[in-house]
């Protein structure tokens, strides 16, 4: 059974940095397309950052380019955002998405992100 957990959430003050991991099992985590999405309340949710399983394809939303970074470790089944200079606005929920060969995606509960003094 595939399962994708997050953590590393937390508060933060603004101008600080976390670094959030998603753990993976259940399938070929090195097939994976890896995602993070945030949804922050009554917000759609949006895409933050992909990764392709070749570590060299990412892209990244406007709106935190810069200042976050996804790197996945294939050995590790693990998937991280780093996450720098943060914002009041990057406030949500961090959510993990895998899709895998086939398009069947699988998603993680989520990490609460609060940015706040």
């Amino acid at each position: 059974q595939a399962q994708l957990v997050e953590s590393g959430g937390g508060l933060v003050q603004p101008g600080g940095s976390l670094r959030l991991s998603c753990v993976a099992s259940g399938f070929t985590f090195s097939t994976a397309a890896m995602s993070w999405y945030r949804q922050a309340p009554g917000k759609e949710r949006e895409l933050v950052a992909n990764i392709q399983y070749l570590s060299s394809l990412r892209k990244y939303a406007d709106s935190v380019k810069g200042r976050f970074t996804i790197s996945r470790d294939n050995a590790k089944n693990t998937v991280y955002l780093q996450m720098n200079s943060l914002k009041p606005e990057d406030t949500a929920v961090y959510l993990c998405k895998a899709i895998v060969p086939g398009a069947t995606e699988y998603w993680g509960q989520g990490t609460q992100v609060t940015v706040s003094s």
